[in-house]
């Protein structure tokens, strides 16, 4: 079930306009019998709009083609906090940053869907020159 969530945030993660500023980011969070949110790109965008709808995002599983973000160069929140806000118990992890361990470091479980790792990462190639 991990891999047919996560081939959801990569479908949704190839509908972004590639920029040399910015990732590629798809999202998928489920309650493990439902999809709650998948059709607005970014782990911010999902839980943006799960909180304007009052849909509890409490022990919920979020995959994503991107490690939570743990700094924003923008005023922006970053996503690691927005996902310890929103009480997401399961979040992937895909980048390096310190993201995946302040959420540890919260008593967040983090898995890692290693199968879809390489596809994840393709879809930011065009930031790695």
């Amino acid at each position: 079930q991990d891999i047919a969530f996560m081939r959801m945030a990569i479908a949704e993660a190839r509908n972004c306009t590639s920029v040399e500023s910015a990732y590629n980011v798809g999202a998928v969070i489920t309650d493990g019998t439902q999809v709650l949110k998948h059709r607005l790109l970014s782990p911010q965008c999902a839980l943006m709009a799960l909180a304007d709808k009052n849909i509890s995002t409490a022990n919920t599983t979020m995959y994503t083609t991107m490690e939570p973000c743990s700094t924003r160069l923008s005023s922006n929140v970053p996503c690691v906090k927005r996902v310890l806000n929103a009480k997401i118990a399961r979040p992937p992890n895909f980048v390096h940053c310190t993201g995946i361990e302040e959420l540890r470091n919260h008593g967040v479980q983090v898995i890692v869907v290693s199968e879809l790792e390489d596809e994840c990462k393709a879809l930011n190639c065009h930031l790695a020159k």
